[in-house]
């Protein structure tokens, strides 16, 4: 049974209003309590909090240091205090309701208007408005886009135990670091606060995301902050083995040197929005709950839509890039079952013997004439004669020291906290610069004739928090000003050219967070590619990520040093699917590889593809650390009907070659299933119920490997 889709909002006046959002069965409310905007409380279940109408459960705010729903600091002084209320509408629109509420502050010339979207997912989307009313700038040091009290439990009807540690844990990514992508894990909270940081007191890899699940009710709540820079989620418990009522609070926030930003006067600074949820279930019900309101709310922009999930595939600076090798490597492609061909970085350096100065000519964004001596015309022509689309890399973001505009606009490159000039990044708050980046976007897309663009972005995270003076005298952290200025360059671009796909990738899995992805189809969530670890960040970035939008590697990137063939190929294969070659241009490739990779790709084309768009995805070894120790790994998706779904099993160095049994979650007990093993072939014909209750055995020999599983209704 399904209660999606089901939204309302309303607001119910008195001398504390309270602003009730229910989407799906998750109801969240809000009181203006004594000039203050405070949480009032959850429900799962899909009850407002005064259901019964003499006894509401709401929140006490008062047990709460810090009670509000969100904070800011202006010229030093608090403005989530002195609020009154203005105004309170309700509009619907494409599926969606959107809120507005407007206050007004007693003690700053400041208007606030928080605005709530909900779209009937277990999730809903909230950003700040703050519009400065006075005729000097403000300096905004502080943004907590979400916060205040989340649970006062009382745990006395619940558990016997005084172990406070055990009442919650919290779920993030626990590693920031290149290459750890998507490392999930649970930890429990303890009493204190507990933070995560992303790109700022923290390395760019990690995705600002965080599950917190009650342990004693089986309540998740969960949360995206949709920003490319600094993030944080702090989660605190006050709690004591002597009382027995716990307090949980949660807060999502914006991080960076302050001031944050300068707001002018008469301007109006619309914060980044933060993503929250709740679902009384396990981590896969918050999962996909947050999928569907990705899907439904996020990426939204119908240029953008993974209508058909291209197999990818390309080549770059790891190779000699020349246009024989290219032309070859087009054809080993294409006989995998490529369907678009990447030429990678490298392609506007001359030809060097060993490595290729990639980074040092980017901003050229001109293919070398001597490694083309015809142009892109050549190889793009040779690329679609053989079926295929063609597409480019480019970093548009950051100048090589190479590219002649290093040297002639120091000014377009940010400065650090001591004054000085960053190496490439470039300052997106100089109009010159979005000018310049967007004109050069265009003329790519338009002179190269492309069918997809790469955008990637190799900056340190150091870089993100840059500082400037944007017009206002006071010199602020560019953070807040820079990515809104990039997502609309990429937002008008991706208007101007709807028919082009659109790839994000940065470093890897640098910058996957919501605010980047929006204008685009899908996203690099790693460079690393090797087993073990490579099979973990697909786990990890598909709990972030719909699998749809995941960009997963077969082969290249070192891949083929540790791990199977197939377990390397199926690690792709329940995401948005990429090749690279499996023999060099100077050798025929193996031909018991690649049948089995134009095995593979067929099968994706033909079974998974046809269901990932909207697929519903199961961690069933969802922590990093655990999976390695136990030896195995288990990824399934299934279509939202379960009329057919596949499993991706992997095993690990610790695994002891032992069988073991797999339960599909994605079956229904009411249907029988056709259950095919791919490592031989077997088929069998499976009761629902008893593939759900009693699961399939699978027998992998070796670690290192895999099997994939797909099961199909068969009537």
């Amino acid at each position: 049974m399904s209660f999606d889709h089901y939204r309302d909002v309303y607001y119910q006046p008195g001398e504390a209003p309270v602003f009730c959002y229910r989407t799906g069965l998750t109801v969240y409310e809000e009181t203006l309590f004594r000039g203050a905007l405070v949480p009032s409380g959850w429900n799962t279940a899909g009850y407002p909090l005064n259901v019964l109408s003499n006894f509401p459960t709401r929140l006490d705010p008062c047990a709460w240091d810090e009670p509000a729903a969100f904070s800011a600091v202006l010229n030093g002084r608090s403005l989530e205090y002195g609020l009154s209320f203005a105004d309170f509408s309700v509009e619907e629109a494409e599926g969606c309701k959107t809120a507005r509420l407007s206050l007004v502050s007693d003690s700053l010339p400041v208007g606030v208007t928080v605005v709530t979207v909900t779209d009937g997912a277990a999730m809903f989307t909230r950003r700040i408005e703050i519009t400065n009313q006075g005729d000097t700038p403000l300096c905004l040091s502080k943004l907590t886009l979400f916060g205040g009290g989340t649970e006062a439990l009382d745990r006395t009807p619940l558990t016997t135990s005084n172990d406070v540690s055990a009442l919650y844990s919290v779920g993030y990514f626990g590693n920031d670091q290149w290459g750890h992508e998507g490392a999930f894990c649970w930890r429990p909270l303890t009493p204190g606060v507990f933070s995560i940081d992303t790109r700022f007191g923290a390395d760019r890899y990690r995705h600002p995301l965080v599950f917190i699940k009650n342990n004693l009710t089986g309540v998740i709540w969960f949360s995206q902050i949709a920003f490319s820079g600094g993030c944080r989620f702090s989660v605190g418990l006050d709690a004591a083995p002597d009382r027995s009522v716990s307090l949980l609070r949660f807060d999502a926030g914006i991080t960076g040197y302050a001031p944050l930003t300068v707001i002018g006067a008469g301007e109006t600074f619309v914060s980044p929005e933060v993503h929250v949820g709740a679902v009384a279930g396990d981590l896969d019900a918050a999962v996909n709950a947050m999928h569907a309101h990705i899907r439904r709310s996020v990426l939204t922009l119908p240029e953008a839509k993974p209508q058909t999930l291209y197999v990818g595939a390309g080549m770059g600076a790891e190779h000699d890039m020349s246009v024989e090798t290219t032309k070859s490597f087009m054809r080993q492609m294409k006989d995998m079952g490529a369907e678009v061909f990447i030429i990678d970085a490298g392609w506007a350096c001359p030809p060097a013997e060993k490595h290729i100065d990639w980074g040092g000519y980017n901003g050229v964004n001109l293919p070398d004439p001597d490694r083309y001596p015809n142009g892109l015309k050549e190889v793009s022509d040779y690329c679609r004669s053989l079926g295929m689309k063609f597409a480019l890399w480019v970093e548009i973001e950051r100048l090589g020291s190479l590219a002649p505009l290093h040297a002639e606009k120091p000014d377009w490159r940010v400065m650090d906290v001591f004054g000085r000039r960053d190496g490439g990044f470039l300052d997106f708050t100089n109009p010159e610069v979005c000018i310049w980046a967007e004109n050069e976007l265009a003329r790519i897309i338009t002179e190269y004739s492309l069918d997809l663009l790469r955008v990637d972005y190799n900056v340190s995270h150091k870089s993100y928090s840059a500082m400037a003076d944007a017009g206002t005298g006071v010199t602020e952290c560019i953070s807040l000003r820079q990515f809104e200025a990039v997502y609309a360059m990429y937002r008008r671009i991706k208007q101007r050219f709807p028919q082009v796909i659109f790839e994000n990738c940065a470093g890897g899995g640098g910058r996957t967070d919501l605010g980047m992805m929006r204008c685009f189809h899908h996203t690099w969530v790693s460079d690393w590619q090797k087993m073990p670890r490579a099979a973990l960040i697909t786990s990890g970035m598909t709990m972030a990520l719909p699998p749809e939008r995941v960009d997963r590697l077969f082969a290249g990137m070192g891949g083929h040093a540790c791990g199977t063939l197939d377990a390397q190929m199926r690690n792709t294969m329940l995401t948005h699917m990429s090749l690279n070659v499996i023999a060099p241009a100077s050798a025929q490739p193996n031909p018991q590889a690649m049948a089995f990779v134009r095995h593979s790709v067929q099968l994706y084309k033909d079974f998974i593809r046809p269901f990932l768009s909207d697929c519903l995805v199961f961690h069933h070894t969802p922590e990093a650390e655990r999976a390695l120790a136990d030896g195995k790994m288990i990824l399934e998706i299934a279509s939202p009907d379960a009329q057919k779904g596949a499993v991706g099993v992997f095993t690990f160095p610790a695994h002891p070659g032992e069988e073991f049994f797999v339960v599909p979650r994605g079956a229904s007990a009411q249907k029988t299933y056709r259950v095919m093993f791919d490592n031989t072939g077997d088929t069998a014909i499976i009761n629902g119920f008893d593939l759900l209750s009693r699961g399939v055995c699978v027998r992998i020999g070796a670690p290192m490997a895999s099997e994939l599983i797909l099961y199909e209704a068969t009537e």
